[in-house]
């Protein structure tokens, strides 16, 4: 069984050698041991688009509140693509909710428990740009409802593209593997296994890749109350 689980593991992550990626979820349509709602079942886009309406707001407002495109915003919704850590902070604060709400609504639980091989892997743009864009995220907490931390696994995949977020917030980073580089305003670090970096996010920061390889991060965010 280890042996099985080590096997599957090992082929969810993606190659960059070969210039592709292994096949993974899209969208959070299931959550294991999660009660199967119309929220649990929505994809983050449906999520963010519900609450939009229900909030009467419409795209171009939405856009006002957050500084993100209407075309991406569109995107969004339609679940074309997934939207980044920082930009989930900015959707969560526009519309008055955790950003963790769209990743996965979850349920009242004291605590939760997340097998490894039951975690599910989110990519941002899909199996044909993920190479591209450079990262994916899997959520370690996405049954536990009203979370005030956000605590994710982030594979971070070289890619020339560059990414400068600002939202409101901290975020902690523990390097699994790997070579990152984090820049936090003018200042640049580069870690590597077994270092960590605590920062105010409302700075703009930017973190991928320092190498070649693929580098794994330990990410844990806090927005603070909605």
């Amino acid at each position: 069984m280890k042996k099985e689980r080590a096997k599957r593991k090992a082929s969810a992550r993606p190659s960059p050698s070969k210039g592709r990626t292994a096949k993974h979820h899209d969208l959070l349509t299931e959550v294991t041991g999660m009660e199967h709602t119309d929220e649990a079942k929505e994809s983050p886009g449906d999520r963010i688009r519900r609450v939009r309406q229900e909030r009467g707001l419409t795209i171009k407002d939405l856009s006002s509140r957050t500084g993100i495109d209407t075309a991406d915003l569109e995107r969004m919704e339609s679940s074309e693509t997934i939207p980044a850590l920082g930009q989930l902070v900015r959707l969560g604060r526009a519309l008055d909710m955790k950003m963790g709400y769209f990743v996965s609504p979850g349920i009242d639980k004291f605590m939760t428990v997340v097998r490894e091989d039951a975690r599910h892997p989110i990519s941002r743009y899909g199996e044909t740009k993920s190479m591209e864009h450079g990262y994916f995220y899997e959520c370690l907490a996405p049954e536990k409802a009203d979370r005030l931390m956000e605590p994710f696994i982030v594979t971070l995949v070289p890619t020339a593209t560059e990414e400068i977020s600002t939202h409101a917030g901290q975020e902690f980073l523990y390097v699994l593997e790997g070579e990152l580089k984090l820049q936090v305003g003018d200042r640049v670090e580069f870690l590597k296994p077994g270092d960590a970096a605590y920062y105010d996010s409302n700075q703009p920061h930017l973190v991928r890749c320092a190498g070649t390889t693929v580098t794994r991060v330990l990410a844990v965010l806090y927005t603070g109350s909605k």
